[in-house]
């Protein structure tokens, strides 16, 4: 009987012993699982590009959009200043828009930390099929992209949307509603760059569409100085300063400080925000 009640013991013991070796090696995986989710790349920056593609861009002037922003990533100039950043890092997405139910997200975020990364998200921009062509509605494509910083795997000093376009907007919701939303949700900034010289266009985009933290405008005129202009913008968002010839906004608080002036330096606050649980 004591030999059976020991055979007993000792089965429940070892089946004890099972059950807790299974727990402990099921909360490690759980923990390292976690772990892993809840883990984010440190970059300098957070580049949201939102490339207008309505109806009034044809299709000369949309390759000479790729061809803009391809020439810049694979430039000297912008490349050192990706690698000479305080991280040594950016993430860029890059997301096309038109009419109000035409968005589409070309590029997802991707790390850009060297030369070879730069000429790759290039190559990327340069291949990319026109998705579609409509009206221009500009809040609803500001609407779309800020919700996508969200959970993105990357945590920047700064959190960017960049704004091109063409035309003022005719459809959807007001920009300057979902330009209000896009900060109030935690964007730091949205800079735009207007590629023409109408004058009604420019000051939606100074009064609607630019927004938060020492935004700025460039408005190159025309598709031929397009490639310049985003090489310097790029610069100058990760270096925190404003590119010459930018026509910059004061933040809230700071109108009664400043007469009008066309263009002057801003300096940002390069502080890390915590994301949104």
């Amino acid at each position: 009987m004591r030999i059976i009640r020991r055979a007993r013991f000792k089965y429940y013991e070892e089946k004890s012993m099972r059950i807790n070796s299974f727990k402990v090696a099921l909360a490690a995986l759980l923990l390292s699982t976690s772990s892993a989710a809840y883990s984010v790349t440190q970059v300098d920056i957070e580049l949201q590009l939102l490339l207008d593609i309505s109806g009034s861009i044809d299709s000369s002037e949309y390759d000479l959009q790729l061809l803009g922003y391809q020439a810049a990533f694979e430039s000297d100039n912008v490349q050192n200043a990706i690698i000479n950043g305080s991280e040594g890092q950016i993430a860029v997405q890059l997301i096309m828009w038109s009419g109000p139910n035409q968005q589409s997200v070309m590029i997802d975020w991707t790390l850009v930390d060297s030369a070879a990364s730069a000429d790759t998200l290039a190559a990327d921009i340069a291949a990319i099929a026109r998705p579609f062509s409509g009206w221009t509605a500009i809040g609803e494509a500001i609407e779309y992209a800020y919700p996508l910083f969200e959970d993105n795997g990357f945590e920047g000093f700064d959190q960017i949307m960049d704004i091109s376009g063409d035309g003022t907007n005719n459809s959807g919701v007001a920009p300057g509603i979902a330009s209000d939303n896009a900060i109030a949700d935690g964007v730091d900034t949205i800079n735009g760059i207007v590629i023409t010289t109408n004058q009604n266009v420019v000051d939606q985009y100074l009064d609607d569409v630019v927004n938060g933290e020492t935004p700025f405008l460039l408005a190159p005129g025309n598709f031929d100085d397009f490639q310049t202009s985003i090489e310097n913008k790029i610069i100058a968002e990760i270096s925190g300063t404003s590119p010459t010839g930018a026509i910059t906004v004061p933040e809230p608080g700071t109108l009664g400080l400043f007469a009008i002036p066309a263009v002057f330096m801003c300096f940002r606050k390069r502080t890390i925000k915590e994301k949104k649980s």
